[in-house]
C-alpha cells in the first residue's frame, strides 16, 4: 500500500498535486474540518515503528508486539483518505485502484462521479472507474492474521445479528435421474415437504423431510392439464401447487395429490416467477409484459376470483419473493445492457403498498463483491433480509434489509454449481436448488 507522494489535500473538493518523484518522502494529509493529520514518515506519533518497537522490546516482548500491532493498524490497515480502519464488511473493505494505491470502498464511492463512475486516484491522479477497483487481498489477509490482536473486548450479550451467518451444507437430495434440469423450488407450509419442478416425465416432484420422493405428478404433454415447460412453483397455505408454464404461457393449479384444479391462460405474455402471500394470494411476474400481478383464487373450488396488476414498466422480471415478516415484495429483473446484448440483474424491493423501498443492480453489487454478480433467485429470511443466489460466483449472498441496501455479506461461497432457487424452512434452514447438480442442498444457519 502506498502513502500520498506529496503535498496536502482537503476533503471533499481538494485535488492532490502531481507526483514529484519516485522516492517516498514525509508528507502530511489533512482532512478539512476534521483536524486530523497523518505523516507517512512517523504516522501520527513521533519516531519510527521499528524504533519504538525495539525500545519497547527492552522491557519485554509483549509490549513490543503490541506496539508493532498498533503500528500495523495505523500504517497498513487504515485508509489514508478518511483515516478509517479497513475491515471485511460493507464500506470499509480495502479496494485496489488500477495504479496500485488502496482506499476503502466508501472513499471509492465518494470520489466516483455519480453517473459515469469516473474517478482519479487521490494520490497519483491516475484516472479509472469505480468498477475497475478490486478487493486488496493482502490487506484482507493481514486483517485476518491480526484479528485477535485488533479485536475489541467482548461486549455484553445481545440479541442475534439481523444478518445470517455463514451456512454449511447439511445434506442434499435428488440427483440426476431423480431430477432433470430443475427450475423451481417451494416448501409446503403445512407439511414441510419440498416441491420441485423439473424437466422429467412428471414435471412436479414432492420430497419428504428426509429427501425421499413422496409423490410426483404433472405429465409432460400438450393437454391443458399437462405441463409443457415449468419455470417456477409455489405452494399455497392450503397446500395447492401453483406452476408457471412457459410452454402454453399459463398458470396451472393442482391439489397436493396432483389433481388439476385450475388453468389460467390467455392473460399473460410469459408468466415466470410465482410466490404465495401471507393472505394466500399468488404473486406472478410476467417477464415479457414487464409486470407483476396478484391473483386471488378460490383454490378448493378452482375459481379465479380477481386479477390485479400491481406493477408495470419492470425490465424483464423473473424471480419474486414476499416477506412474511414485513409484507415486502422483492423482484428480480433481467434487463439487457444497451448495445451489448448482455443480460444484467437488478433487485427491486417494494413495500406491501408497492412503494419502492430498495434497489440495487449488478454494478452496485460489484463494488462490494470481488467478482461479477448475476442474481438468479431471490428470497427473504425470517429477519426480513433479502437473500439472492448468484450463478456467476456460485454463491448465495445476503443483501441486508431493503432500507439498508446494499449491505452485502456472502453466506454460501462454495459447494454450489448453478443455484437457481432458494427458500427458508421454518427451522431457518436454507434450501438451495442447484440445477447443474440436479439436486436440492440443505444448509444450516450458523449464527456465530
Amino acid at each position: 500500500m502506498q502513502c500520498p507522494p506529496g503535498g496536502s489535500r482537503s476533503r471533499p473538493s481538494g485535488r492532490p498535486p502531481p507526483t514529484s518523484g519516485p522516492a517516498p518522502r514525509p508528507v502530511t494529509v489533512t482532512l478539512g474540518g476534521a483536524g486530523a493529520a497523518y505523516s507517512s514518515a512517523g504516522c501520527r506519533r513521533g519516531g519510527s515503528a521499528s524504533g519504538r518497537a525495539m525500545g519497547a522490546g527492552a522491557s519485554g516482548s509483549g509490549p513490543a508486539l503490541r506496539e508493532l500491532v498498533r503500528e500495523a493498524e495505523i500504517s497498513l490497515l487504515e485508509c489514508k483518505v478518511c483515516f478509517e480502519r479497513f475491515g471485511h464488511r460493507q464500506q470499509r473493505r480495502p479496494r485496489n485502484l488500477p495504479c496500485g494505491h488502496v482506499v476503502c470502498l466508501a472513499c471509492v464511492a465518494a470520489l466516483a462521479h455519480p453517473r459515469t463512475l469516473a474517478l482519479e486516484c487521490p494520490f497519483c491522479r491516475r484516472a479509472c472507474r469505480g468498477c475497475d477497483t478490486s478487493d486488496c487481498l493482502p490487506v484482507l489477509h493481514l486483517l485476518e492474521l491480526l484479528g485477535s490482536a485488533l479485536r475489541p473486548a467482548p461486549a455484553a450479550p445481545r440479541a442475534a445479528s439481523s444478518a445470517p451467518g455463514v451456512l454449511t451444507c447439511h445434506h442434499a437430495f435428488g440427483g440426476w435421474g431423480t431430477l432433470v434440469n430443475p427450475t423451481g423450488l417451494a416448501l409446503c407450509p403445512k407439511t414441510g415437504r419440498v416441491v420441485v419442478v423439473h424437466d422429467g416425465r412428471r414435471r412436479v416432484k414432492i420430497f419428504d423431510a428426509g429427501g425421499g420422493c413422496a409423490h410426483q405428478f404433472g405429465e409432460k404433454g400438450d393437454a391443458a392439464q399437462d405441463i409443457r415447460y415449468p419455470l417456477d412453483v409455489t405452494v399455497t397455505n392450503d397446500c395447492h401447487v401453483v406452476v408457471t408454464d412457459a410452454g402454453d404461457r399459463s398458470i396451472k393449479v393442482f391439489d397436493f395429490f396432483g389433481q388439476i384444479k385450475l388453468v389460467i391462460g390467455g392473460q399473460f405474455s410469459l408468466p415466470w416467477g410465482v410466490e404465495t402471500t401471507p393472505q394466500n394470494g399468488v404473486m406472478v411476474t410476467d417477464a415479457e409484459a414487464g409486470s407483476l400481478h396478484l391473483l386471488e383464487v378460490d383454490f378448493p373450488e378452482g375459481v379465479l376470483r380477481r386479477t390485479e396488476r400491481l406493477q408495470t414498466h419492470l425490465c424483464y422480471p423473473r424471480g419474486v419473493a414476499v416477506s412474511w415478516l414485513t409484507g415486502a415484495i422483492a423482484i428480480l429483473e433481467h434487463p439487457l445492457a444497451v448495445g451489448t446484448g448482455a443480460c444484467s440483474t437488478t433487485v427491486k424491493v417494494f413495500s406491501a403498498s408497492m412503494q419502492l423501498i430498495g434497489q440495487v443492480d449488478a454494478f452496485g453489487l460489484s463494488l462490494f463483491f470481488p467478482s461479477k454478480i448475476t442474481a438468479s433467485a431471490v428470497t427473504f429470511d425470517h429477519q426480513g433480509n433479502v437473500i439472492v443466489a448468484d450463478t456467476s460466483s456460485q454463491a448465495v449472498l445476503c443483501l441486508g434489509k431493503p432500507e439498508e441496501f446494499p449491505v452485502l455479506k456472502p453466506i454460501i461461497t462454495h459447494g454450489l454449481s448453478h443455484p437457481v432457487a432458494l427458500t427458508f424452512t421454518k427451522e431457518n434452514s436454507l434450501l438451495v436448488l442447484d440445477s447443474a447438480a440436479h439436486s436440492v442442498k440443505v444448509y444450516k444457519v450458523d449464527w456465530g
